[in-house]
């Protein structure tokens, strides 16, 4: 499995924007749909957004849904959340993560995980 590394996270006021970067170390990047995930404090891990493997399909959980963005770069091996207008409910550890389903937006189809980069947003 290719090794993930979130990169890009830190403190933004609300209304503010940040890019999330997520490197994969092997070329197989581009055979798998990859999603982004968080986690906040004592809560359960949830969805974010979904891609697949070509970067022609997305998804996204209303919660994100017109503020966020989601794309690939495979030739790159890197995935990306843009993230506007963000707000403090977004506070959140965020992941990427790959699946060998071809579609798939549950937490448990997600087998290879980054460590997660923390995204905070001041009110």
């Amino acid at each position: 499995q290719a090794q993930l590394v979130e990169s890009g996270g830190g403190l933004v006021q609300a209304g503010g924007s940040l890019r999330l970067s997520c490197a994969a170390s092997a070329r197989t990047f581009n055979r798998y749909t990859m999603g982004w995930f968080r986690q906040a404090p004592g809560k359960e891990r949830e969805f974010v957004a979904a891609i697949n493997w070509i970067g022609d399909r997305t998804n996204y959980a209303d919660s994100v849904k017109g503020r966020f963005t989601i794309s690939r770069d495979n030739a790159e091996n890197t995935l990306y959340l843009q993230m506007s207008s963000l707000k403090p409910e977004d506070t959140a550890v965020y992941y990427c993560a790959s699946t060998a389903r071809i579609w798939s937006f549950r937490v448990d189809d997600y087998g290879n995980w980054g460590q997660g980069t923390q995204v905070t947003v001041s009110s």
